[in-house]
């Protein structure tokens, strides 16, 4: 019997080890943080690109068609800075659905982390989702994410090599337009969705003057609101 216990054991430990690389706790990519770039723990979602061409950073050459390059992704939860967030074959991608599916070759890589934010909602419910940073939700453009420099690596599928990226580069806020004679820019917040989000929630709004409008001030207007998603 304590044999059959022991080999029940080692079973277990090994089906554990199996699952764990399954599941990715292992991968063809090793990616971190600095904490000179950000102290804290971060959620979010964190994607592999990897693109054959330098015609651009690989993060603007993910599109819906043809064309497109390749990129895979994992969620993390309350990654540390310096810890690393493995990705591999178990990991699936667009438009190819392994890495192991990737012809050999020379590549250029980019790490990039699309911050979530924790939200404790009105309903009793607790999400986490990437907040809109002025960009009008565009991952490889949003404000705070985090991203790495394209580096050049020669992949292939049937190498176990381990590809160890660096984000050390924070996508900077976007700069806030300058008012004219005719374009008024203003925020306001929004009482019902501060509430139901649990955050300040703000409204924006672009303003367009009439011809003559600070020439007259007694003069009235009709007005037209056009209700849009980042105009």
């Amino acid at each position: 019997m304590k044999f059959l216990s022991n080999a029940i054991s080692v079973n277990l430990c090994l089906a554990v080890i199996v699952f764990l690389t399954a599941c990715g706790d292992e991968g063809r990519f090793a990616v971190s943080f600095p904490e000179s770039l950000n102290e804290e723990p971060l959620d979010g979602r964190l994607l592999i690109l990897i693109s054959d061409n330098t015609e651009n950073e690989p993060r603007f050459q993910i599109q819906d068609g043809p064309n497109t390059q390749l990129v895979f992704g994992i969620d993390v939860d309350g990654l540390e800075p310096e810890k690393e967030a493995h990705v591999g074959d178990t990991v699936f991608g667009y438009p190819l659905k392994s890495m192991a599916d990737i012809p050999a070759g020379e590549y250029y890589v980019q790490a990039l982390l699309h911050k979530y934010e924790t939200f404790n909602l009105a309903n009793g419910y607790t999400v986490k989702l990437p907040m809109d940073q002025g960009e009008g939700q565009v991952w490889n453009r949003s404000p705070g994410n985090l991203y790495s420099i394209p580096q050049k690596i020669t992949f292939d599928p049937e190498n176990d090599e381990t590809f160890h990226i660096v984000m050390d580069q924070e996508i900077p806020p976007i700069e806030k337009p300058e008012d004219t004679k005719y374009i008024k820019h203003t925020t306001m917040q929004s009482d019902l969705l501060t509430e139901f989000w649990g955050r300040p929630m703000y409204l924006g709004a672009n303003i367009l003057l009439p011809e003559g409008f600070n020439e007259h001030p007694e003069a009235r207007y009709a007005i037209c609101i056009y209700l849009g998603h980042d105009p």
